[in-house]
C-alpha cells in the first residue's frame, strides 16, 4: 500500500486509489509571451483550487477557484489560457492567464487525469481514466471535437512537431501513439508493467515513461517506436520532465521523497535529490536553471537548482499540490534576445538599420513559433546565426558582441528540438 492510501481516505481521492495503485499527474506545456513567463501554475487536489506562483519571489501571489479535485494542468502555445483537468467534475476548466480567473468549462469523459496542449496550441488533449479515451479539444471554441479510444490511460506528451501524442495506457501495460490529424491510435509499444507519465526529449527523439511498479523509467526510439534503454529510479516513479538542452531528466519518486537526476546521454542516474512528502510532479523551468517539484503530503513546491541539484527554496501551496505548469522558453528568450540587440542599437555598438534588420528577423521567428510552424523557425534562427557571424566577419559586432548573441539564439534552438 502506497504511502498516499495510507495518509489520505477522502472520497475523491480513494477513487483515483482504486482505480490506479498510486496517483500520479503530470502535465506538458507549451510555450508563452512574456506575460506568464514569471508565473508557474499548481493545481491542489484536495483545495479543488490553483496557485499562482511568482517564480522571481517564490511566493503564491493568487489561488483559483477551479472544478473539483483538479489534477493535470497545461499552458497554451500562446500563453493566454491555462487548461486544467477536474477529476470529479468530469471538465475541464481553462483559466485566463492574464486575469487569472476561469473563464471558461469544457465537459469531456469521465475521470479526466492528465492535459496536453499541441505545439501550435490549437488542441488540448485530455486522458480521461474511466472512459478509456483522449478528448481532443478544439482551443478557438473549447468545444471537444474528436474522442479517441485508447484504454485506461494517464499520461500524455505531444511531439514537438506535433504530430503525434504518446499516451501511457495502464490497461494495455504499454503506450500507445495517436497520429494527431488523423486522431487514430496507429502504434502500441509494449514492454511496461505501469506506464505512468512522459516526457518527450526536445529534438523528439525519445520519450521517457515512468513505470512505477516497477520503480523505472523506460526510454522510447520515436523513430521505431521500440523501448531501447532502462533506468532503475526510485521507489514508486511518477512525474518526469527534461531540461530544454535535453541533457538531463528529472524524475519524482513518490515512496522515496526523492528525485532522480538522469542523464540523458547515458541513461544513468547521475544524482537523487531529497525533497519534499510524496512528489508527484516535475516541471524544469524554461531556462533550464531550476527544476520545480509539486510535494502532495506537504502541500509544497520543492524548487530544485540543476546547477547544483539541492533544493534552493520550498514554497507553500495548496492541499493536495499534485502537477505543476509554466511556459516554456523560447518566445520569452526570443524577446530577450531582440532586447539584447535593441541595447546594443542604444549604445552606439551596432547600427541603426543593421540591428533593425536583425530585430525584424526575430519577429518573423517568434511568429512562426506561435504559429507551430517549428521548422520554419529553427531555420530562420540559422540564418540569424549566419548573419551574426557575417557581422562578426565585417567588423559590424565585436567577437564577444556577436557570441552572446549566437549563444542565445543556440539556445532557442536547442529548446524547439532543432540541433
Amino acid at each position: 500500500m502506497t504511502k498516499l492510501v495510507q495518509k489520505f481516505s477522502t472520497q475523491a481521492f480513494c477513487t483515483i486509489i482504486r482505480l490506479l495503485p498510486v496517483a500520479l499527474f503530470l502535465t506538458l506545456v507549451g510555450a508563452s509571451p512574456v506575460l506568464a513567463q514569471t508565473k508557474a501554475y499548481v493545481t491542489n487536489f484536495l483545495d479543488s483550487t490553483v496557485s499562482v506562483i511568482d517564480t522571481t519571489t517564490n511566493t503564491v501571489v493568487a489561488t483559483i477557484p477551479n472544478g473539483e479535485n483538479p489534477l493535470g494542468i497545461a499552458v497554451t502555445r500562446n500563453g493566454a489560457f491555462a487548461y486544467v483537468a477536474n477529476e470529479s467534475d468530469n471538465t475541464v476548466s481553462v483559466i485566463d492567464v492574464a486575469t487569472d480567473t476561469v473563464v471558461a468549462t469544457v465537459p469531456v469523459g469521465q475521470l479526466p487525469v492528465l492535459v496536453a496542449v499541441t505545439p501550435n496550441g490549437a488542441f488540448v488533449y485530455v486522458t480521461n481514466q474511466v472512459s478509456g479515451t483522449v478528448s481532443v479539444i478544439d482551443t478557438a471554441t473549447n468545444t471537444v471535437v474528436a474522442t479517441v479510444p485508447v484504454g485506461t490511460s494517464i499520461g500524455i506528451a505531444i511531439m514537438p512537431n506535433g504530430a503525434f501524442a504518446y499516451v501511457a495506457v495502464t490497461s494495455l501495460h504499454a503506450v500507445s501513439v495517436i497520429d494527431t490529424t488523423t486522431h487514430t491510435v496507429v502504434a502500441t509499444i509494449p514492454g511496461f508493467a505501469l506506464p505512468t507519465l512522459l516526457a518527450v526529449t526536445p529534438n523528439g527523439a525519445f520519450v521517457y515513461v515512468t513505470d512505477q511498479v516497477l520503480d523505472r523509467v523506460l526510454v522510447i526510439d520515436t523513430a521505431t517506436n521500440t523501448i531501447v534503454a532502462t533506468v532503475p529510479v526510485g521507489r514508486t516513479p511518477i512525474g518526469i520532465d527534461i531540461t530544454p538542452n535535453g541533457a538531463f531528466a528529472y524524475v519524482a519518486n513518490q515512496d522515496s521523497d526523492t528525485v532522480s537526476v538522469i542523464n540523458t546521454a547515458t541513461n544513468t542516474v547521475v544524482t537523487t535529490v531529497p525533497v519534499g512528502d510524496v512528489p508527484l510532479g516535475v516541471r524544469v523551468s524554461p531556462d533550464g536553471t531550476l527544476a520545480h517539484v509539486t510535494n502532495f503530503v506537504d502541500g509544497t513546491v520543492s524548487v530544485i537548482s540543476t546547477a547544483t541539484n539541492t533544493v534552493t527554496a520550498t514554497i507553500p501551496v495548496g492541499n493536495g499540490a499534485a502537477q505543476i505548469a509554466f511556459p516554456t522558453a523560447a518566445p520569452n528568450t526570443i524577446g530577450s534576445l531582440i532586447a539584447q540587440v535593441q541595447a546594443l542599437i542604444d549604445e552606439g555598438s551596432l547600427k541603426q538599420n543593421k540591428g533593425n534588420g536583425l530585430i525584424n528577423k526575430l519577429q518573423e521567428i517568434q511568429s512562426k513559433i506561435d504559429n507551430g510552424a517549428t521548422r520554419a523557425a529553427c531555420n530562420q534562427l540559422s540564418a540569424f546565426i549566419n548573419q551574426i557571424q557575417a557581422f562578426i566577419n565585417n567588423g559590424s559586432l565585436t567577437a564577444s558582441q556577436g557570441q552572446e548573441l549566437i549563444e542565445a539564439a543556440n539556445a532557442i534552438q536547442s529548446s524547439l528540438g532543432c540541433l
